[in-house]
């Protein structure tokens, strides 16, 4: 493992750093092949649109060569990318002066269960609600008391994901992941202009789709909608697509879209 801040080695950062203080800023968590950062253009498409809403001045191509650097190094494994408004005195009001800070992490590779990918998972029913924010909806920011508080609510290993809703009561995401129902033939994945983090590999399927001329249909997801499904799946950019078997009552298995689509997401993750 290796940390750099602001392109350097180091291991330390000031404590009057707002990302710490009051989690102002934008990460990302990028999977690393042969040396080369996976699906880098969607993670800084994304890094960009989060520092444009929160008004953070990220120099994106300064980011994405130490991003490139930092995978030439680690090989493989993951990089997680923290990027804050910068270090200031107390209170909200941010110094308009203060450069953004840049934190890279180098991880070695994930080792989840082989059997996550080919037998699937089940879904914990998390109770904690995600919060309909519209102005945060989509972005990666630091700010995840919520997926915290979720992840704490089981410790079983009978449960690889937690599944969560919104304060309304719609299906909204796994706690580090997407969700995907497939409904007579048509991909359905939630609408994230309340809340929710709008995944990379999420966007990389919704192309896939595109492309293969999938009926696709994002939208408000009720448990109704989980019910009547013949699919469900959830995605990441580490993992690619775990089918999910079960979740309360409900079972499912892996069928011929997931695994497609897993395919498809193997194959973006292995190059």
């Amino acid at each position: 493992m290796f940390s750099w801040v602001d392109g350097q080695p180091a291991d330390t950062l000031a404590v009057k750093n707002r990302g710490l203080a009051y989690g102002d800023g934008l990460f990302e968590t990028i999977a690393v092949t042969s040396g080369k950062p996976v699906l880098l253009a969607r993670h800084l498409h994304r890094l960009a649109e989060g520092g444009a809403r929160l008004a953070i001045a990220l120099d994106v191509g300064l980011v994405e060569g130490e991003l490139l650097a930092a995978a030439a190094q680690l090989g493989e494994g993951v990089l997680k990318l923290v990027v804050t408004r910068g270090d200031s005195q107390r209170g909200y009001a941010a110094d308009p002066l203060a450069p953004p800070r840049r934190l890279v992490l180098g991880n070695p590779p994930v080792a989840y269960p082989v059997s996550y990918a080919e037998q699937g998972v089940r879904l914990f029913d998390c109770q904690t609600r995600l919060a309909e924010q519209p102005l945060l909806a989509g972005l990666k920011h630091l700010n995840r008391l919520e997926q915290v508080l979720a992840r704490g609510e089981w410790n079983s290993p009978d449960f690889a994901e937690g599944l969560m809703r919104d304060t309304s009561g719609r299906l909204i995401e796994g706690v580090f992941s997407n969700l995907f129902l497939v409904h007579d033939g048509h991909l359905l994945t939630a609408d994230l202009s309340r809340c929710g983090v709008a995944g990379v590999m999420r966007a990389e399927l919704l192309a896939q789709a595109e492309r293969l001329g999938i009926s696709v249909q994002v939208r408000d997801l009720w448990p109704a909608d989980l019910e009547r499904a013949d699919e469900v799946f959830v995605c990441n950019s580490v993992y690619g697509i775990w089918p999910v078997y079960a979740f309360v009552s409900l079972n499912w298995s892996a069928g011929p879209l997931t695994r497609k689509l897993q395919s498809l997401a193997r194959a973006v993750l292995d190059v």
